[in-house]
């Protein structure tokens, strides 16, 4: 395969990350990475793979199975000034980390004076769709953004997996990364990915362009959302895509500028509904662009229960094209 060829290759979501990490471990030599199974196995889902190999066992660090420990662990070496990946094998365990997150790491920069930076990416695969049950389904991302001191960020491209890593890498405290498993080695949505690829976090992405109707998404559901509007265009409703792709710092300046030409918006988050982001970004559009509104802002969530095992259950009760679609029109003939 030529070099041109070779650029032009498309990648898969996990590739994109890896990549990410192969690079900056690559880049910093003080770097480490930390998480149950990361070294010898490569990750649960492979991500890791080859990095305990190419780094050694003193920066690729096999964890016990707690993870209070990793991110305690994670903190104690950022307070030395070492950048830390630590990895949470499914992110619904992130829970058992949880005080060292929101009580110690979230809050560390401002119990110093800013004295102190905790150089910290805690990631991991999130996410339903996948028939994993209620212990390997969840979107708790707000949880985290409520949390002063954190970033929190959640890609859905490969390039956007391979740039927002390598962003969060380079932030200076901690970023919470949510990593859509449904998207790992999705091959429909593979695409080229330059190397050294960097994404600012705190930017949206328009990827889809419309005049009608503002959707706000991002994860896995961005895809549902393209798909309903590619069906709601054959009805006369064009609809413009948002994908926020960073919760914390939120691009609100990308949403109210497109709710200004629409005057409608829907919002679809994969978590529950009562305290999900969806309720965020609508207070922010009720907040800062209420006058540009023609419609009531409407949100498509998963239901208030645990992601079912059985699928014809979990389908229902997470956001689907369907629902998506019923959204929208419901905004658009108010």
């Amino acid at each position: 395969m030529s070099v041109v060829a070779e650029q032009a290759a498309k990648k898969n979501y996990l590739a994109g990350l890896r990549e990410a990490l192969l690079e900056e471990m690559e880049a910093r030599p003080d770097m480490v990475c930390i998480g149950e199974d990361i070294g010898l196995l490569g990750g649960a889902f492979g991500v890791t793979e080859g990095l305990m190999e190419r780094y050694g066992p003193q920066r690729v660090i096999d964890a016990p199975i707690s993870e209070a420990a990793i991110v305690g662990v994670a903190i104690g070496l950022a307070m030395q000034g070492r950048p830390v990946m630590a990895e949470m094998q499914f992110i619904d365990f992130i829970s058992c980390g949880f005080d060292q997150i929101v009580n110690n790491a979230a809050t560390m920069y401002y119990r110093t004076a800013g004295k102190v930076n905790l150089p910290i990416v805690i990631r991991g695969p999130s996410g339903g769709y996948g028939g994993g049950g209620p212990y390997h389904s969840q979107q708790n991302e707000a949880w985290f953004a409520h949390s002063p001191g954190l970033k929190v960020v959640c890609p859905s491209t490969p390039a956007d997996a391979k740039g927002l890593l390598t962003a969060s890498l380079r932030d200076p405290n901690p970023v919470i990364f949510y990593e859509v498993k449904e998207l790992y080695r999705k091959r429909d949505i593979e695409e080229p990915i330059p190397d050294n690829h960097f994404v600012p976090l705190g930017s949206a992405s328009i990827r889809r362009p419309g005049n009608d109707v503002t959707v706000v998404t991002y994860g896995n559901p961005a895809y549902l959302c393209l798909q309903a509007s590619d069906e709601l265009s054959s009805e006369g409703i064009d609809v413009e895509v948002i994908d926020l792709r960073t919760l914390v710092p939120m691009d609100d300046e990308t949403v109210i500028q497109s709710i200004r030409k629409t005057n409608r918006v829907v919002v679809v988050n994969e978590a529950s509904r009562t305290c999900g982001f969806a309720a965020e970004v609508i207070a922010r559009i009720n907040e800062m662009a209420f006058e540009y509104l023609d419609a009531p802002p409407l949100r498509v969530t998963r239901a208030d229960t645990p992601v079912p095992w059985v699928k014809p259950l979990e389908t229902a009760v997470l956001p689907s094209v369907e629902s998506i679609c019923d959204a929208i029109r419901r905004v658009a003939r108010f």
